[in-house]
């Protein structure tokens, strides 16, 4: 029995590990010169891996979940994946909001450790093999000694979706899958603000103890003002729903009611400025007042409106090769519950070239190696039932 996986992310990696595990000859292949680029990229800045809470809570926050994703996250949830990278010799911490990385905060010894894994279960890694698709019945690529065709018992494809390009997540692979595609469109992405001249002082600027608001999504996360826009992880939270076109607000002073806000301000302020009257009255900091005064102008009569909901003028998205991920690919009604394509048996697919969406904060790596095991277990069962 042999399997291929064509993509080699985590998906594709933990795909390759369960069927291995399973008895399955296995061979791996990527476009790229060496492998998990993204997820090497991921670990830059501290591989968020997971986030520990409950498991109702951790499941919502993948929103309207397809039964074979929520099945998915449910059997690889976050303390079988923690189990996991513990397994390979990683130590983990939690911080205090509950997100889960290694010890040494990055993607490269976990990738080590892992890749060593699959040595030993004499898994095989091919780089710089690009797919083409099927030709009569066979996997096609180019390769650097030239064309290849491989006719695998099974084959998964974690693919990845549609940003990043440089580090191989292109979505070329999608004029193979066309008829069972939606849309790709970016997720967790910055949008684009045409600042003011008063705001150049602040470009790079955390902004802090915020609350965003965009249709039914909240976020108090940290996010920043950037020369080209609002981008991190609090924008991100709720970009779903600014994409879909809900207005994005801004709570200032998310732990202040507006009444207490309009006794503050109603004090005397002799010949303060208003400015000044704001940041002593309201303890605002510089970051929020030059928000208030980009966004807010001219003032209403009622500040603790404006205070407690900033409407946000912005021009769209972030193009889709900035975005963390993509939304759309391979639509879950084109596949059987074990991620199988109805329409060619033996193929199955995993990772984010699935249409679906994550927020960051260890939901899309969990969710990328569940796939990728429910992919590669559902690919093993099939193999075995070919013998």
């Amino acid at each position: 029995m042999t399997a291929l996986v064509i993509g080699a992310g985590p998906a594709g990696l933990m795909a390759a590990e369960v069927m291995a595990q399973a008895g399955l000859s296995v061979t791996v292949a990527d476009t790229m010169p060496s492998v998990g680029r993204k997820f090497l990229m991921a670990g830059k800045s501290g591989l968020n891996l997971t986030k520990t809470e409950p498991a109702a809570d951790f499941i919502a926050a993948y929103g309207n979940m397809p039964d074979p994703l929520r099945q998915a996250v449910q059997d690889l949830g976050p303390d079988a994946v923690c189990n996991w990278a513990e397994g390979l010799g990683q130590p983990l911490f939690t911080g205090s909001t509950g997100r889960v990385f290694p010890k040494v905060m990055k993607a490269s010894p976990l990738l080590r450790a892992w890749l060593g894994r699959l040595d030993g279960l004499e898994v095989t890694l091919r780089t710089r093999w690009r797919w083409q698709g099927w030709e009569n019945g066979q996997s096609v690529f180019d390769t650097p000694e030239g064309r290849v065709t491989l006719t695998p018992t099974v084959t998964v494809l974690a693919l990845g979706g549609a940003s990043w390009a440089r580090l191989g997540s292109d979505g070329a692979w999608s004029r193979h899958l066309s008829d069972h595609l939606a849309p790709f469109a970016p997720a967790n992405m910055g949008f684009i603000v045409h600042w003011s001249d008063h705001m150049t002082r602040h470009l790079g600027a955390p902004v802090k103890s915020v609350a965003l608001h965009a249709g039914d999504l909240t976020s108090r996360g940290e996010w920043v003002i950037s020369q080209r826009g609002i981008e991190g992880g609090g924008v991100y939270a709720v970009s779903r729903a600014m994409r879909e076109g809900q207005p994005l607000l801004i709570d200032l002073m998310p732990d202040w009611p507006a009444d207490r806000i309009r006794t503050a301000l109603a004090r005397s302020r002799g010949k303060t400025s208003l400015s000044n009257h704001l940041r002593k009255a309201l303890r605002l900091d510089p970051v929020r007042l030059a928000l208030l005064s980009e966004f807010g102008r001219p003032f209403p009569d009622d500040l603790a409106v404006l205070i407690k909901r900033l409407p946000v003028a912005h021009n769209g998205p972030r193009p889709m090769d900035e975005a963390i991920s993509t939304a759309g690919g391979v639509r879950f009604n084109a596949l059987d519950d074990g991620l199988m394509l109805r329409d060619r048996p033996g193929v199955f697919c995993a990772g984010e070239m699935l249409d679906w969406v994550a927020p960051t904060g260890g939901y899309l790596i969990t969710g990328c190696l569940a796939t990728g095991r429910l992919a590669g277990n559902a690919a093993a069962r099939y193999a075995q039932g070919q013998q």
